[in-house]
């Protein structure tokens, strides 16, 4: 077998030598046939761990154990594309191509777990951050629902004591009607605002009281005698018919 003469980091002039190799008839071997699917083998395999890795240890939606031993599967997938790659990149020299396949492995391990704890801290700031931002807004929405409820109880107490204020005026009228007039004075307790004060009010009020008159003599229509009708029973003493309603009422009504 030829040795390669380029290293492997010289990567045009070295993929232009397998390029050459792999169309030379007079050559024996396919690298490219070697190099490609190699590749796609460790690029797929590679593709797959890392997804398992984001759904397991960042996502959680796929239990650790499981994510684990999916990964430790697909492992040997990867490092086996990539020495196939390895194999075919450097013409069939297997020192090298083990040495590549090391160095190839090692970046990407170190690249993988570089980005995963990028993600791990940068999910964890976002958490705080959303965590501290939704404490605040609790705690914002907490003072003005105080401040809410403590508006309505100091209304609440005011009309509370509006109306007992009512309510004693009110006992007090009542409880001193049917006298000519009165005078009826006390404390009234009036509540508002969280405050307490004292008020004394006098109300006079005069009460006339109607005084009924005695009933008037009606004439009967029927033989023209005049009587009242309350001292009769409502029947007329001269030809004993009974007193119409609406002279009862007349009877009964004070003259003005």
């Amino acid at each position: 077998m030829p040795q390669s003469e380029y290293k492997a980091r010289q990567m045009r002039a070295k993929t232009h030598e397998v390029y050459e190799y792999d169309h030379d008839e007079t050559k024996p071997g396919k690298p490219l046939h070697i190099l490609i699917p190699g590749g796609l083998i460790a690029l797929a395999a590679l593709a797959l761990i890392v997804f398992i890795g984001y759904l397991t240890f960042l996502e959680e939606s796929l239990a650790q154990d499981l994510g684990i031993i999916l990964m430790l599967i697909l492992a040997p997938f990867y490092v086996g594309g990539v020495f196939l790659f390895s194999y075919g990149y450097e013409l069939y020299n297997i020192p090298r191509a083990i040495r590549l396949t090391a160095i190839i492995v090692f970046v990407t391990l170190a690249a993988v777990v570089i980005v995963a704890v990028l993600f791990l801290v940068l999910g964890n700031m976002k958490g705080g951050s959303s965590s501290s931002s939704s404490r605040s807004s609790s705690r914002s929405r907490s003072s003005s629902k105080s401040s809410g409820s403590a508006k309505p109880s100091a209304s609440k107490s005011g009309l509370a004591g509006s109306a007992a204020a009512s309510a004693i005026g009110k006992t007090s009228s009542s409880s001193s009607s049917g006298s000519g007039s009165y005078r009826s004075g006390g404390d009234v307790f009036v509540f508002g605002g969280g405050r307490t004060r004292v008020e004394t009010r006098e109300v006079t009020k005069e009460v006339v009281k109607e005084v009924p008159k005695e009933p008037m003599p009606i004439t009967c229509p029927f033989c023209s005698r005049s009587y009242v009708p309350i001292e009769h029973k409502y029947i007329c003493p001269s030809c004993g018919a009974a007193t119409p309603k609406n002279l009862i009422e007349e009877s009964q009504m004070p003259k003005e």
